[in-house]
């Protein structure tokens, strides 16, 4: 189940990275309900606010996820993600990962320098392990800062067809993704039907995704790129994260009734 909640936070904050973070407001959120067949078994939100850091403009970003009723009880989760962006650049310069899964706690802070490819990581729930420099790469996305990147993305670069690769730094390992776009779907929201592209992600590793954790993205077929469904297929059934609520997009929302 924890290896499950961290693969669903993978992608819920998952995707690649821009040149600027135009697209994205200031002020956005983003709500999701996470359910098992019909059973509700937790939510998520990612909230965006811009802001300065080390004294660049930055665009922070906070996505957090937990457990609700019955699945609480028995399995309790407090999930904090957070990532300061560079604006112009598209890329992290901070990276925290705080989270509570049952009887798992992790609280992790990533330091990013792009400059000379390496980051600083730090374990804040035992100081005693201090902080360690690990070479890094061109490019590399935390899983917040990759979810952003994907999203101001021009239309013309996610057409079907198009495979991405980048590397995202998880926990405290690098992981290198493939992102393939492989057709598009109408999607049946609280909203009504939207029009999404289809999204098959894989880790080329192979240490993550298995066989029986299959996951397609739907994201939005627009210039916002929002996710509106994620799928993880399972041994026994499937569980979902469906778009839940929305505010403050760039760009207007094309439903159907």
């Amino acid at each position: 189940m924890k290896k499950l909640l961290s693969i669903l936070a993978a992608l819920m904050f998952l995707y690649i990275f821009p040149q600027k973070l135009d697209n994205i407001n200031s002020g956005e959120m983003l709500t999701y309900r996470i359910h098992y067949g019909l059973l509700t078994a937790g939510n998520a939100t990612l909230t965006t606010q811009k802001t300065t850091y080390r004294g660049q403009p930055h665009m922070y970003v906070k996505g957090v996820g937990r457990t609700t009723g019955a699945v609480r009880a028995v399995f309790r989760v407090e999930d904090l993600y957070e990532s300061y962006i560079n604006y112009n650049t598209g890329l992290p310069s901070f990276y925290v990962r705080n989270v509570k899964e049952g009887g798992y706690s992790q609280h992790l802070q990533t330091t990013f320098n792009h400059a000379n490819q390496t980051l600083v990581l730090t374990d804040k729930k035992t100081p005693a392990n201090g902080s360690r420099t690990i070479k890094s790469v061109a490019g590399v996305q935390d899983m917040l800062s990759a979810f952003y990147h994907l999203r101001t993305l021009d239309p013309s670069e996610l057409r079907v067809g198009t495979v991405k690769n980048m590397n995202i730094w998880i926990d405290d390992e690098m992981f290198p993704f493939q992102i393939r776009v492989t057709g598009t779907e109408y999607i049946n929201t609280k909203y009504g039907r939207i029009n999404c592209l289809k999204i098959i992600p894989l880790v080329k590793s192979g240490r993550v995704f298995k066989a029986k954790e299959g996951v397609t993205l739907w994201v939005s077929n627009d210039a916002n790129h929002i996710p509106i469904s994620i799928k993880a297929e399972l041994a026994v059934g499937s569980l979902k994260a469906d778009l839940d609520g929305y505010r403050n997009v760039k760009f207007p929302m094309r439903f159907i009734k």
